[in-house]
């Protein structure tokens, strides 16, 4: 490195330049500029007076070097940097920032939501951040503010409100939809960012003809329950997005299903369709949750949805894992006419006849729709679920090479675990709750039951690493792969495993050798 010297008289020459040329960019070996340090600190320290004195604003280089270049002296202590640094602070500025803070920490508690325990959060997934301001603890503000209190100056007056730079960052405000008030950290913030979304679909599906496109990008993060029903008819495409043409499609396509019910099925019994319908009726009881299935009304619809479908399209015919796919849109729009928030516990019992008659065709209908973008699972051999099952061994091998080893090792083959999740789209895997969430998501994807349900499946797997690369035992190590601890997830632990699984999608999807080895 050159002296300091050497380095004047560089800076001298360049300075020789004449105006016009190239302007000088001082780098980072000099700080930037502080007035009050550079005009009174760093000089020679005469007795600073009590009225504060404007630096001299330095013009030239010479000058900036002049007045800092002691301070890049080797022999510098600090602690007499800080000691000059003491005398020239003003008193009365001082003495009035201090109390700026005794009052803003005065107002904090005065507010009613800074008690003496912090109010409590719900804890968030494992791998999720905090929504809540990390810097910010509550116990603390207080004692510090009840050091305070008795400040004499201390006047209900002139407290001064709590900005949002004094309570949480932007990012954490951000998160909660904006808010910068700590008393919205509970439930109300969450029920206030519901009703903005509940809003602004109401007002997408208002118009004379739904924006598809639109209704997808907002139905990504999840669908309020009051709109569920139809939004899920039209991301389907069951219906059209004209408003006008929906009354009499919804006429059209429940007569429809009611006479394929009336031509069809009365056959169940013939010898050619009684081991399909046998089997249907067989699975039905196995089905999830056992609340609504086993409830008698509930068994008929199934056997009915299912024994058309299967009718319908013999190429595929009825496949065990075809019938819980109906179990989520018949909840989603019988939700529509019940007071009941458990989904798990629906009792269909008060829902009028002419109502379930309608909700068996739309399901029936919007089923139907779902399974034709994923038949080939269902063909024979199931072919389609055979080559999704690689993908994802293949997928895995490429995000997390060590868990790739690890099942390898112990001689676990993605088959055993993965062709149910390909089967059942995930659903014996969580509550149906998180069903009903992840499907938001689907249905607004290109391909979502298809394409993007194998990023779901790849971040579903990598979830558990920690767990899986703890097993050393192949009965071990299969019995909790199928067997997943998720009784308790809900919608912020399907919300984390999406967003995953777009980032899977987004880093992988067109590049099928990246991080290849």
């Amino acid at each position: 490195m050159a002296s300091d010297g050497a380095r004047k008289q560089f800076w001298k020459r360049s300075n020789s330049k004449v105006p016009g040329s190239i302007q000088h960019v001082y780098g980072a070996q000099h700080p930037p500029f502080d007035p009050l340090l550079h005009g009174t600190l760093l000089k020679s320290t005469p007795k600073v007076p009590t009225t504060p004195v404007k630096a001299k604003r330095v013009s030239t280089f010479q000058e900036f070097e002049s007045n800092t270049s002691d301070a890049w002296d080797a022999g510098e202590d600090d602690d007499e940097l800080l000691a000059m640094a003491a005398e020239s602070l003003n008193t009365e500025v001082v003495m009035e920032t201090a109390h700026r803070v005794l009052r803003n920490h005065s107002q904090r508690q005065a507010r009613p939501v800074l008690q003496e325990e912090p109010v409590p959060m719900q804890e968030p997934a494992p791998a999720a951040e905090p929504l809540t301001a990390p810097s910010v603890d509550l116990r603390l503000v207080k004692s510090v503010s009840e050091s305070h209190t008795s400040c004499p100056e201390e006047t209900a007056s002139n407290v001064i409100p709590l900005q949002r730079s004094q309570s949480l960052p932007h990012s954490a405000t951000a998160a909660l939809g904006g808010t910068s008030d700590v008393s919205t950290l509970g439930g109300s913030a969450l029920s206030e960012r519901e009703a903005y979304r509940l809003d602004k679909f109401k007002q997408l599906l208002a118009g004379p003809h739904t924006d598809l496109e639109e209704l997808r990008k907002l139905s990504w993060s999840g669908i309020p329950k009051p709109v569920r029903p139809i939004t899920w008819k039209l991301l389907s495409g069951y219906l059209p997005a004209n408003v006008d043409r929906r009354p009499a499609t919804l006429q059209r396509k429940q007569k429809e299903y009611f006479a394929f019910i009336e031509h069809y099925y009365d056959s169940r019994n013939d010898e050619a369709h009684q081991d399909t319908y046998r089997q249907i009726h067989i699975d039905i009881p196995r089905m999830s949750p056992e609340a609504l299935i086993l409830q008698p009304k509930v068994t008929e619809i199934f056997e009915r949805i299912l024994f058309i479908w299967a009718i319908r399209h013999p190429a595929s015919g009825y496949v065990q894992g075809i019938n819980d796919l109906v179990t989520p849109f018949f909840v989603v729009f019988i939700c529509e006419y019940i007071e009941e928030e458990d989904v798990d516990a629906v009792d269909v019992s008060s829902v009028p006849e002419e109502v379930l008659r309608n909700i068996e065709a739309d399901t029936y209908w919007c089923m139907s729709k779902l399974l034709d973008g994923i038949q080939d699972n269902y063909t024979f051999a199931q072919p389609g679920i055979q080559m999704k099952v690689k993908m994802l061994e293949e997928l895995v091998s490429r995000i997390d090479e060590q868990v790739h080893r690890h099942l390898e090792q112990h001689e676990v083959r993605y088959l055993q675990f993965a062709f149910r999740w390909m089967n059942n789209l995930l659903m014996r895997e969580v509550p149906l709750r998180c069903t009903v969430r992840l499907w938001d998501t689907y249905q607004s994807e290109p391909e979502g039951f298809s394409h993007f349900h194998l990023y779901v499946c790849a971040a579903f797997l990598v979830r558990w690493r920690k767990e899986i690369l703890e097993e050393r035992d192949f009965q071990e190590l299969l019995l909790f792969l199928q067997n997943l601890p998720t009784a308790r997830w809900g919608d912020e632990d399907i919300s984390l495993l999406l967003a995953e699984a777009y980032r899977l999608k987004f880093v992988f999807a067109d590049a099928p050798n990246h991080y290849k080895k």
